[in-house]
């Protein structure tokens, strides 16, 4: 397996999906929320479709296949059946503790770089245990542009101040990696639901099976 190909001076994260078994959840709410309410114009499709998308591309997506009411009314439902899953606290990827353990022996940056919005996504990584183990957390609310734009990842960096070509980014969507791409950054995909097809292998970074593999990546790096 081969390394990064440096020494990173910050590792960025991506939040549901990478750090937190989250999408699995979401993917179970929709489907319930869709079946309480009778919406047959939806699927596990268009569900797939939203992973590594802002709120607002999700929404107009919705809005694609169905009135503003129907929206409406699965969007509440969806909601309260995911915080119900929040409150309880979202599991945890494997590898993540590890991973994170060794960053912090070699004393290493790090953020997490989501778009979701600011208080949802400090929820989750408050319920998680996670948020103390961050240098800075870089969401939805802080840009104009979510991924695939690189603006939440170039935010970061300046935050934690670091150079972007100094950085890894560990991602499990492709619009992650595209904006980790356009920021300037190296990404490593732990792909979660939704597997990379020919057109997201042609951009040529690294894909991982595991947070357990990139972190064997990372640290032969270091």
């Amino acid at each position: 397996m081969t390394p990064v190909p440096f020494a990173p001076a910050a590792v960025l994260f991506d939040m549901d999906g990478l750090l937190i078994e989250s999408e699995r959840a979401l993917l179970q709410c929709w489907q319930e929320a869709a079946r309480a309410l009778q919406l047959t114009q939806v699927d596990d499709a268009l569900w797939l479709s939203f992973v590594g998308l802002s709120e607002h591309a999700c929404n107009e997506l919705l809005h694609q296949r169905l009135e503003a009411a129907q929206v409406q009314a699965l969007l509440s439902e969806a909601q309260l059946r995911y915080d119900a899953h929040v409150d309880a606290g979202l599991p945890l990827k494997p590898g993540v503790s590890e991973l994170l353990a060794l960053l912090e022996r070699h004393d290493l940056p790090r953020a997490v770089v989501t778009s979701t919005q600011r208080e949802r996504a400090l929820q989750k990584l408050t319920r998680c245990s996670l948020l103390p183990r961050f240098h800075a957390v870089v969401t939805g609310s802080d840009v104009a542009r979510p991924k695939p734009a690189p603006d939440l990842y170039l935010l970061a960096a300046q935050t934690l101040g670091v150079a972007p070509p100094a950085c890894v980014v560990l991602e499990d969507s492709v619009p992650g990696v595209r904006a980790a791409l356009a920021a300037g950054m190296t990404p490593i995909q732990v792909p979660d639901l939704v597997i990379p097809d020919a057109a997201a292998r042609a951009l040529g970074h690294r894909i991982v099976d595991s947070l357990v593999q990139a972190r064997t990546l990372i640290a032969a790096a270091l």
